[in-house]
């Protein structure tokens, strides 16, 4: 047998390490479509959870707020993005501190008008202010966490342009708030913006307060036989009017989807 000395000749072994072997490319595909089904399991039993929370009468309404709020805690530490991505990073607040002068302008108008037309009802002095709206304060933080980081973000890796998922987000926020003719149109714009905005800054302490500031002003300007004091699902079906008629509601309580949820909805005192 011919001995192929090239082969094993020192020169061939240093050509060999001065060029690397080639191999095929590893194979994502399979990689990609499980994250995607992932995605679309964890979105898919979140927002089911939620749906049955807002239209469940007690007392399985609380048990399936508990549940729905364990998923979105435990699915959303698994698949962790990073602070940044997520909007959980103070720098870079300035940039969108406009969205809540704006915020402030809108409500500002919108109470003069209230004002005018005799339908505001707010607290009589702070300290109420801050005891009947603390709770909704952080519930509007809380739903903006749910919009950009449990819903947009996997709605960015599920579809293919970040236009349809953000249209895909607004939608899927303005159902949550069905069948209340007032939330519903106003959390469809609200929720296509405020998503736009998370793209753009990539903050989400700026759009939490600007939500908690038109909700106030929403809670604060529409009378509650109007928006049945803000609440959705069964708590909006089940609202009641008081009795005596009066455009001026004092006693009125914000109550969003979340009160509905936890069984905190606002009652008539």
């Amino acid at each position: 047998m011919a001995t192929n000395w090239w082969a094993i000749s020192p020169l061939a072994r240093a050509t060999k390490k001065l060029i690397p072997v080639t191999r095929p490319p590893k194979d994502d595909t399979g990689s990609l479509a499980t994250d995607k089904r992932r995605d679309l399991l964890e979105l898919s039993i979140g927002y089911l959870l939620i749906m049955l929370a807002v239209w469940t009468p007690q007392p399985w309404q609380r048990q399936f707020y508990w549940a729905g709020l364990t998923w979105v805690v435990l699915t959303t530490a698994f698949s962790f993005d990073g602070l940044s991505a997520m909007g959980l990073r103070i720098s870079g607040s300035l940039r969108s501190l406009w969205v809540v002068g704006l915020a402030i302008a809108v409500a500002a108008i919108a109470v003069t008008v209230a004002g005018r037309i005799h339908t505001l009802h707010v607290p009589d002095y702070p300290a109420l202010f801050v005891k009947r709206y603390w709770a909704y304060i952080i519930w509007a933080f809380l739903q903006e966490f749910l919009l950009m980081d449990f819903f947009l973000l996997r709605l960015l890796r599920l579809l293919s342009d970040k236009k349809t998922a953000v249209i895909a987000a607004a939608c899927l926020f303005g159902v949550a708030h069905l069948p209340n003719p007032v939330l519903v149109p106003v959390t469809l714009l609200w929720g296509g913006a405020a998503c736009l905005l998370f793209l753009q800054y990539r903050n989400l302490y700026t759009l939490g307060l600007a939500h908690a500031i038109f909700g106030i002003c929403i809670a604060t300007t529409v009378p509650g036989p109007i928006d049945h004091n803000m609440r959705v699902g069964l708590g909006y079906l089940y609202y009641r009017a008081p009795a005596h008629h009066q455009r001026s509601q004092i006693d009125h309580i914000v109550s969003t989807h979340a009160c509905v949820i936890a069984d905190a909805a606002t009652r008539r005192s």
